[in-house]
């Protein structure tokens, strides 16, 4: 090596590449990293299977299948990995437009074709329409990596027979937290706007996240019209219930129970009705409570069955029985019971509506939108309050 060299010939004369500059190793993967990972996770499972996931699988190819549907909605995504996608899951979607004929041939629901004038084709009459000014569009869900385990927990809550599948009864049952099907595909409430009148009617926007990566922003009321016709609800667990009520901390103070009861009566006027249930409270676990309640007139002089119960903090409880009796008040069973003494005694205790209406009821209380719903007895729908 010359003493005298210039820079070049030091840089150059390094064979042991003490001078090589190394970028900096980092374990962190960026996004686009993680992209591949993950469609990789997808390649590997089609290897395997020699099939796409589908939804009848178990949980993780449930989560693929909802991963792979995300991608395909997302051109972007679509075009990065193309280079990944040895399986030709996505070749059919990214079909590359580089020119107007491109467009017109493409054209496979014959949206562009001009067919030839009918006379049943009235170009000069305005037609009529009640379509709103907006309507809510699907458009992929950027975040839809913070819903995908609830629509997989969904499923499985679904299979597990937790949660089940009714028919759509009235837009008070579209709340936030909630799940429903429209059309086949699971979809879930993750928010609600403060409810206003648009166009002379309560409403709300909603941001509604389906399982196939979508999201929308349709109204409450236009998801309730498509749900009466192409949808059900899918109710919720117990335990979603008792947490709304048991979220708390050392500091809240227990107070009691309120509960839900049915009567065991052999009695036939009693037996007969249906959808009959007590709603109460009180300050010792509901089992101690109801060990005599064959010997009691508010229970009917008869045994009972606990339905539900949901232990109470933070609230006067006799103001939320209350609220539940004069929500429910026109629905009240009217009925002389006489004790084991022959004294007269009319319960007010014991109401009849179906329990899923009883457990939307506490429901909007916990949320404090009870105040804007009443309950209608001759539909059994807890209605808006106009």
């Amino acid at each position: 090596m010359a003493i005298n060299g210039s820079l070049d010939d030091i840089f150059n004369d390094d064979p042991f590449g003490l001078l090589d500059i190394k970028p900096a190793a980092t374990s962190a993967r960026n996004a686009d990293e993680r992209l591949v990972a993950s469609f990789e996770d997808i390649n590997a499972f089609y290897d395997a299977n020699k099939r796409e996931p589908s939804s009848a699988g178990g949980i993780q190819e449930y989560q693929l299948l909802a991963r792979l549907k995300g991608i395909r909605l997302d051109i972007q995504k679509v075009e990065m990995l193309l280079p990944y996608d040895r399986n030709n899951l996505l070749k059919s979607i990214a079909k590359p437009i580089e020119s107007i004929n491109d467009i017109f041939e493409d054209d496979s629901f014959g949206l562009l074709e001009t067919p030839e004038d009918s006379i049943f084709d009235l170009k000069h009459v305005t037609k009529e329409t009640t379509m709103p000014d907006y309507i809510g569009s699907r458009k992929p869900c950027l975040d839809f990596e913070k819903f995908e385990h609830l629509f997989i927990d969904c499923q499985l809550d679904l299979r597990e027979g937790k949660r089940k599948l009714y028919p759509f009864k009235n837009e008070q049952q579209i709340n936030k937290g909630y799940f429903f099907v429209l059309k086949g595909i699971l979809l879930y409430v993750d928010d609600v706007s403060e409810r206003e009148r648009i166009n002379g009617k309560v409403n709300a926007r909603l941001r509604c996240i389906f399982e196939n990566g979508t999201e929308s922003d349709m109204l409450l009321r236009s998801l309730a019209a498509e749900l009466y016709k192409n949808g059900r609800r899918v109710t919720e667990k117990d335990e979603k219930l008792l947490d709304n009520f048991n979220n708390i901390t050392d500091d809240d103070q227990e107070m009691g129970y309120i509960y839900v009861l049915k009567s065991l009566s052999n009695n036939p006027e009693i037996k007969s009705i249906q959808h009959l249930f007590k709603i109460g409270f009180s300050k010792q676990p509901v089992e101690d409570r109801i060990k005599n309640a064959s010997q009691e007139p508010t229970y009917l002089m008869a045994p009972v069955s606990i339905v539900t119960n949901f232990k109470c903090y933070n609230m006067n409880p006799q103001k939320l029985e209350l609220l539940m009796h004069n929500f429910f008040g026109e629905s009240c069973l009217e009925i002389d019971v006489h004790d084991s003494k022959g004294k007269r005694f009319t319960p007010r205790e014991w109401f009849i509506a179906p329990i899923e209406i009883i457990t939307q009821a506490i429901n909007l209380i916990v949320s404090g939108e009870i105040v804007n719903y009443k309950y209608d007895s001759y539909k059994n729908e807890i209605v808006f309050r106009y």
